[in-house]
């Protein structure tokens, strides 16, 4: 049990590794070589378990995972009158405490190799699903439209955030 434990931890060490140095320096420009340094192991170990474009797809899937996880809290816990901006709360600080994981989302949205493409797609349908659900099932009015306007600010938040241009964005809900 502690080999399989450890084998575990370390999957997760590379592809925390592997979010950082493809965020950094992207993701045609990173090898694994640099993702195996920065986890500090071996390449060969890294090829145990990934070769590079099934790392990118982990790690692709590690950044909606969470930001799955913390929209499923709110939507459980939040009102309808607090849902979405308990949301856009929950996904402001994702992009604060893990920056990278947005960087690697917007360098995902241009790489053109179907594993990272379906990963992608999956993960945006099933964050769309999910918001229009809570959004249907809250009441909100007009929640095809709140929820393609949800993912769409959502997506210029990550710009804003890459250029550090935050007056792109209002504050305001209205």
């Amino acid at each position: 049990m502690a080999k399989r434990a450890a084998s575990a931890n370390r999957r997760t060490d590379i592809v925390n590794a592997a979010i950082e140095v493809f965020a950094e320096i992207g993701y045609y420009r990173a090898t694994t070589a640099q993702v195996a340094e920065r986890a500090e192991i071996s390449q060969p170990y890294v090829f145990r378990f990934f070769n590079k474009e099934t790392l990118m797809v982990a790690a692709l899937e590690v950044s909606f995972q969470r930001i799955q996880q913390a929209f499923e809290r709110t939507i459980q816990s939040a009102g309808k009158e607090h849902l979405e901006a308990g949301l856009i709360r929950d996904y402001e600080g994702i992009m604060e405490r893990h920056r990278n994981e947005i960087l690697l989302q917007m360098q995902a949205q241009t790489i053109q190799e179907e594993p990272i493409r379906e990963a992608m797609r999956k993960g945006m349908a099933e964050i769309h699903h999910m918001v229009l659900r809570a959004f249907e099932e809250a009441g909100i009015e007009r929640p095809q439209w709140r929820t393609e306007n949800f993912m769409a600010r959502g997506l210029l938040c990550n710009l804003t955030m890459a250029l550090d241009l935050p007056q792109l964005m209002k504050k305001d809900l209205g």
